[in-house]
């Protein structure tokens, strides 16, 4: 279909060719002057298979919709455009081997590749250091990559509806992020470290595969949105206690950190003293000991808003700090300060 100038007749600075069943987009009846005032350009949900590298030709343009169309790459054209700040290109054909090398020099802002082809990252991505929203959902990620923490300004992390196992600790090390998006994936775990999230506010975790949650997460003192829906935490609850004897080393340093016994950096070897840097405190308020490797798996019940009991994840000292005999979930092991999270704390706890 041959575009004419009436077609894009969106007002100044905007370009909008969307629906219009477009095989190809061609820009040689687009004036001069109109690709150089142009700032938003829509292209969305016509038949494109390809995106013209005479894209680059809109220098200052800022925001580019391509989405809903059948595009299996983009072109390297993209990357000369420098005051792009929002690409959306969702449900499309891309995958991994579909952007430029250079994509990752980009200044965007906004990035959506929701509903594509997509098994992993692209490491491009990870050069997109201004990058606040990151929406790759709906795709076939198995993973997430470590680089992700290259991410700093990223307040928005969508990754819903993929293969996801495992959620790396290197997120923790988005100091911005806001909104984490995670549903729909097949996590068995939250790692702890997500307590250095200390600005998020909303986390959706529906429709895994979780069974507990690790205590850590009742220092998420801003988060108001915890989606939990759809996991086994819900509708199953299995207890488990593991239990590894503790070497000598651990015991040697366990007597010392229990009794406050005294010593200097001249008496110790330097590996024994980091050692004894790593010491954890068992969290029973009625035991005073420490643990360092070898400690107690076990999950206890924390009510939540008053409403909701969640299985949480707890490392303790020793058996003795647990209390099988008793019927009540919550065992002596509960401290004070998380008994009861309250409502202001969570604000949407959403399980059913």
């Amino acid at each position: 279909m041959e575009i004419h100038e009436g077609a894009a007749a969106a007002g100044d600075g905007v370009l909008d060719f969307s629906r219009l069943s477009l095989n190809t987009f061609s820009v040689d009846s687009i004036s001069a002057e109109r690709k150089r005032d142009a700032k938003q350009l829509y292209l969305n949900h016509n038949r494109l298979d390809s995106l013209p590298s005479s894209v680059s030709l809109f220098c200052n343009l800022e925001f580019l919709d391509i989405s809903n169309n059948r595009l299996t790459s983009i072109c390297e054209g993209i990357t000369r455009l420098t005051k792009l700040k929002t690409l959306i290109a969702k449900n499309n054909r891309l995958d991994e081997f579909s952007l430029p090398k250079e994509f990752g020099s980009l200044q965007l802002e906004v990035l959506n590749f929701g509903g594509n082809r997509f098994e992993e990252i692209p490491l491009q991505c990870m050069k997109l250091l201004r990058l606040q929203s990151l929406s790759i959902g709906g795709n076939r990620l198995k993973s997430i990559p470590a680089e992700i923490e290259n991410l700093t300004s990223l307040e928005l992390l969508y990754l819903g509806g993929n293969l996801i196992s495992a959620i790396p600790p290197e997120v923790a090390n988005l100091p911005y992020l806001s909104y984490l998006v995670l549903c729909d994936n097949r996590i068995q775990s939250v790692p702890p470290q997500l307590t250095r999230l200390y600005s998020l506010r909303s986390l959706s975790l529906h429709n895994n595969l979780l069974t507990y949650l690790p205590r850590e997460i009742l220092s998420l003192v801003h988060l108001q949105e915890l989606s939990l829906r759809g996991n086994p935490l819900v509708v199953r609850f299995v207890k488990e206690m593991t239990y590894d004897p503790p070497s000598l080393l651990e015991l040697s340093g366990r007597t010392i950190k229990s009794r406050n016994i005294p010593y200097f950096p001249h008496e110790l070897p330097s590996n024994l003293l980091r050692y004894l840097d790593l010491a954890s405190k068992c969290p029973n308020p009625k035991c005073a000991g420490v643990y360092f490797d070898s400690c107690v798996r076990h999950i206890k019940f924390v009510d939540f808003c008053g409403k909701y009991r969640l299985p949480l994840m707890h490392y303790l000292c020793s058996p003795e700090c647990t209390s099988p005999c008793s019927s009540n979930p919550q065992s002596d092991a509960e401290s004070e300060d998380e008994s009861s999270v309250p409502a202001d704390r969570l604000q949407r706890v959403l399980l059913g």
